[in-house]
C-alpha cells in the first residue's frame, strides 16, 4: 500500500517538471526584482528563506493562500507530516494532506521543511505498546517510508523533535523511544535518515533552547559529539516561541552562533511572539537581525500565516492579524531584512492599496489622526489596515472606518465603512481617529494596507 500511494503521489508531484522549474525560475526572478515587496523576496536577497507553517485545510481560503504565496518562500506542514497523520495504522501510510501542501509549495517555487519524523507527541497509540525490537523496526521503517515518499522534494527534515527535558537537568525526555531504545535512538534516526535521502538537510529541533541554558547546553553537547564522531547532522532548529514569561533572551544571537561554530546550519523554525504594537515589532525585528548576523542562520519560519489560526491566537503572535492585515511586527521584520515600503495585499486579484498618516489636529492631551488609503493600479472594493498607538495612548473614537481593537485600546484594525471601500485605480479615501495622549506625544505606526 505504501508503495502504491507513493507512486501515485510521485507522479502528481513530478508531472510537468519543466513547468515547475519554469515557475521556480520566474519566482526567483520576481524575488530579485521586487526584493522590498515581501518577506520571502527580501530574505532571498540576503541568501535566506522566510517561511510559514501551513495547514492544508486552510489552503482553500483565498486570503490565506494569497498571503502565503505573496509573502513567503518556504513552508513547513504544521501537522500533516507527523506520525499520527501519516501512519495512524502500522504499515499503512497516508500522505494526501501533506501532498497538498508540498504540491502547492513546489508549484510556487518554495522550499519545504519536513516536520517531523520522530517525536514523543502526536504518536498513534500502537507505537507505545511495541517492544524495544519492534519499536526500533517501526521507527526506522517510518523514517524510510516518509522520506522516500518525499525524496527530492524536501529541503530539510526535523529528524528528531524535542528529545530533551525542560529545566536544569539537561536530561533526555521520557518517551517510548528514549525509554525503550535509550540515548542511541537519536543517532540511529539520523543515520537512517541519511541512508534514505543523502541530499536532504537533517536537523534536530527543540524549544526553550533559544538562549544558553541547561537544555541548550545538553543539545549543544549532543551536536558537538555527533560532529566529532561523524553522525550525520546538518542543522539545528530553534523553535523560538516567545511571550512575556519567556522573552527573546539577551544571548539569542550568541547562542545561535555557538551552534553554527560547530559546523551546522541554524534555523529559526517556529517563530511566534505574543504581544502587539511597538513591543512585538521590536522583538520581531531583533530576531530577524540576530539571524542575519549569523552567517549559517539560513532561514526563519513563523508558526502560521495569520493570528486567526495560530495555536496561540489569544496572544496575537504572528505578523498578520485575523483579517490578514500586516501588523507593525511585519514592517519591523521586513525592514530588518532590508525591505521597505508598504506591502500589497488582497485576494490574489492584483488589488493593492497603500496608506499614509498625518496629524490633522493636536491639543494638550490629544490629537486627531488622519489615514489616507490609496488604491493601487487596479480598482478595489474593500480595504483594511492596522494602526498602533504607543502606550499609554488610547484611541477614543474613529470615523469613516470600521475598527476593532485589542483589549488595551492601543492597536486597532480598521476596515472600510460601507460607503468608502470601492476605489478606482489611484483614487483615495480617508478615515480618522481621536487619541488621548496620556503624556505620550509619539505618532502612531501604520500596518500594511490589504485590499480586495
Amino acid at each position: 500500500m505504501a508503495t502504491s500511494n507513493r507512486s501515485r503521489a510521485r507522479v502528481a508531484l513530478r508531472t510537468g517538471v519543466a513547468s515547475i522549474l519554469a515557475a521556480v525560475t520566474v519566482a526567483a526572478l520576481s524575488q530579485t526584482a521586487a526584493a522590498a515587496d515581501s518577506l520571502g523576496s527580501a530574505a532571498a536577497a540576503k541568501g535566506r528563506y522566510f517561511g510559514a507553517a501551513v495547514a492544508a485545510n486552510h489552503l482553500g481560503e483565498t486570503a490565506y493562500a494569497s498571503t502565503l504565496d505573496r509573502e513567503f518562500n518556504q513552508v513547513t506542514p504544521e501537522n500533516e507530516m507527523k506520525w499520527d497523520a501519516t501512519e495512524s495504522t502500522r504499515g499503512s501510510f497516508t500522505f494526501s494532506n501533506a501532498d497538498q501542501i508540498v504540491g502547492h509549495a513546489l508549484g510556487k517555487g518554495m522550499k519545504v521543511r519536513g516536520h517531523t519524523l520522530v517525536w514523543h507527541s502526536q504518536l498513534p497509540s500502537w507505537v507505545s505498546g511495541l517492544s524495544a525490537t519492534d519499536l526500533r523496526s517501526a521507527m526506522n521503517n517510518h523514517i524510510t517510508q516518509v522520506m522516500e515518499h518525499y525524496k527530492g522534494d524536501i529541503y530539510a527534515w526535523d529528524v528528531v523533535n524535542e528529545a530533551f527535558q525542560d529545566g536544569g537537568s539537561g536530561a533526555r525526555r521520557s518517551s517510548p523511544f528514549q525509554d525503550k531504545l535509550g540515548n542511541g535512538f537519536i543517532e540511529e534516526a539520523f543515520r537512517t535518515a541519511r541512508s534514505v535521502d543523502p541530499a536532504a538537510k537533517l536537523c534536530y529541533n527543540d524549544y526553550n533552547t533559544d538562549g544558553v541554558n541547561a537544555k541548550s547546553n545538553a543539545v549543544y553537547a549532543m551536536v558537538k559529539d555527533f560532529k566529532a564522531r561523524g553522525v550525520p547532522i546538518d542543522c539545528v532548529g530553534f523553535q523560538s516561541h516567545f511571550n512575556s514569561a519567556s522573552p527573546v533572551p539577551s544571548d539569542y544571537q550568541a547562542n545561535l552562533q555557538r551552534f553554527a561554530d560547530l559546523g551546522v546550519d541554524v534555523q529559526i523554525t517556529e517563530l511566534d511572539i505574543e504581544g502587539s504594537g511597538t513591543a512585538q515589532a521590536t522583538n520581531y525585528g531583533n530576531v530577524v537581525k540576530a539571524c542575519l548576523a549569523v552567517s549559517r542562520c539560513t532561514g526563519i519560519t513563523v508558526w502560521g500565516v495569520t493570528d486567526k489560526y495560530s495555536w496561540r491566537s489569544s496572544g496575537t503572535p504572528l505578523l498578520f492579524d485575523s483579517n490578514y492585515a500586516a501588523k507593525p511586527a511585519y514592517s519591523a521584520a521586513l525592514t530588518a531584512l532590508g525591505g521597505s515600503g508598504t506591502p500589497g495585499g488582497g485576494d490574489g486579484s492584483g488589488a493593492t492599496c497603500s496608506v499614509s498618516y498625518t496629524t490633522s489636529e493636536a491639543w494638550n492631551d490629544g490629537y486627531n489622526g488622519k489615514v489616507t488609503v490609496t488604491a493601487g493600479s487596479s480598482p478595489i472594493t474593500a480595504w483594511s489596515t492596522g494602526v498602533t498607538v504607543p502606550a499609554p495612548q488610547k484611541v477614543v473614537t474613529t470615523w469613516n472606518g470600521s475598527p476593532s481593537w485589542d483589549s488595551g485600546g492601543t492597536v486597532m484594525t480598521v476596515k472600510n465603512a460601507a460607503y468608502n471601500g470601492s476605489l478606482a485605480p489611484g483614487a483615495s479615501t480617508s478615515f480618522g481617529f481621536t487619541v488621548q495622549k496620556n503624556g505620550n506625544g509619539a505618532a502612531p505606526v501604520l500596518g500594511a494596507c490589504t485590499a480586495s
